[in-house]
């Protein structure tokens, strides 16, 4: 369900990384984070930004391996935003400048690594925008519908693909995740002690289902805000609030 080009995700980047160090500049570095408990907005603009320098990294300079990042800066204040806001507009130059067939490093399956950064960076950004604008509060930016079904698709058939999932059951159970807005787009995930094992579409019977618009159900299922409609086993949505958060 990969259908957003390359381009249309760095677009979504840029202006997502505009919108983040606009809220952080309106409320203030010290502000705290309502949607990440415990942060505040300097350790999102901290943390946001070492990962757009470390994305970067692994385009500019072809990295085929794993490296670690940078490490977090010890700034605060205007620097620290002027840091921010150099590191983001490097990672957007870097993938709109980059062959595409730039071979690097990348951790989900994707066509290419390209494809992977740039869907994985306009992601990350737009969560940690949200938590910026849920600090300044008010109505946050809104999500686009392609872009919120591509964000679920990521997160599903993606992280929670991986062997390092934690949503897991000891009985075989069922999980229904349903745009309303969206014509088909609908993953059933089977869950079990191994890792979840989700299918695109309406298959089979579900224990649960969690259903409504598709941007409040990809800031849901990222944990930023309540389902917005659950039916069924109520319980198979506090494991996912429980369970899911992605390292």
């Amino acid at each position: 369900m990969e259908t957003m080009t390359i381009g249309a995700h760095v677009d979504v980047l840029e202006r997502e990384g505009r919108l983040l160090a606009a809220a952080a500049e309106e409320v203030g570095s010290g502000a705290e984070v309502p949607t990440c408990p415990g942060w505040l907005v300097r350790d999102l603009l901290r943390h946001t930004g070492m990962v757009h320098r470390w994305a970067t990294a692994f385009v500019a300079e072809g990295r085929t391996s794993y490296h670690p990042d940078g490490g977090l800066p010890d700034l605060d204040g205007a620097a620290l935003l002027g840091w921010f806001r150099d590191g983001h507009q490097a990672l957007v130059d870097t993938l709109r400048a980059a062959p595409a067939d730039v071979r690097c490093w990348h951790f989900l399956p994707a066509p290419s690594p390209l494809a992977f950064w740039a869907r994985r960076q306009a992601h990350e950004t737009t969560v940690h925008r949200f938590d910026a604008e849920s600090a300044r509060g008010g109505t946050p930016s809104g999500v686009g519908e392609d872009f919120a079904v591509d964000g679920i698709d990521e997160l599903l058939c993606g992280f929670h693909a991986r062997a390092k999932s934690a949503v897991r059951s000891e009985k075989p159970r069922a999980l229904r995740i349903r745009a309303t807005d969206v014509p088909d787009a609908v993953w059933t995930v089977r869950l079990s002690p191994e890792p979840p094992v989700t299918v695109r579409g309406d298959i089979g019977d579900a224990d649960c289902e969690l259903a409504g618009p598709s941007e409040q159900l990809y800031l849901a299922l990222w944990n930023r805000t309540p389902f917005p409609v659950v039916t069924g086993d109520a319980r198979l949505a506090e494991l996912w609030r429980e369970k899911s958060g992605v390292t």
